[in-house]
């Protein structure tokens, strides 16, 4: 997060306009890998921000293997998110508007592992019930993007 990083030496915690990309990882079994988060302590999708120059995809595979130490051999996009219900205030009081594409990984290779400290754990989740503290942000994106519809 470099580039977000170095803005926020200028403007602090106000509210930024932060592009990103958010992977769905699912096994053979139809579970969604989530991971614990280490600023917010509840279980959230692998994703984050754009740095200059990359593209959302390129973000994807970045993330992608940065927080799970996985590799895609490519990327289903499943939608783009953004508006006012795209808000997010971090636990630190960070405030950001997201505009996020969703992807899907395809062909991975690899097996999940914590890869760097914005987790504490991955794990996978059926997504027939609900998750016991999932983020509410988590849960915003899979309704959105018609991954549950029963909870």
């Amino acid at each position: 997060m470099g580039y977000i990083m170095d803005l926020r030496k200028v403007v602090g915690s106000s509210p930024l306009i932060m592009a990103g990309s958010c992977i769905l990882i699912f096994n053979q079994a139809g579970q969604l890998l989530l991971q614990r988060r280490t600023d917010s302590n509840d279980w959230g999708t692998i994703g984050g921000s754009l740095e200059l120059g990359e593209s959302l995809e390129e973000a994807a595979a970045r993330e992608l293997y940065e927080e799970a130490g996985l590799i895609a051999g490519s990327f289903k996009f499943i939608t783009i998110l953004s508006g006012k219900d795209m808000y997010y205030k971090y636990p630190h009081g960070d405030e950001i508007y997201n505009v996020m594409a969703i992807y899907e990984a395809q062909n991975i290779h690899g097996d999940p592992k914590v890869n760097d400290n914005e987790s504490h754990e991955l794990r996978y989740f059926s997504l027939e019930e609900p998750i016991e503290n999932l983020n509410p942000f988590t849960k915003h994106y899979l309704r959105r993007a018609g991954y549950i519809t029963k909870w």
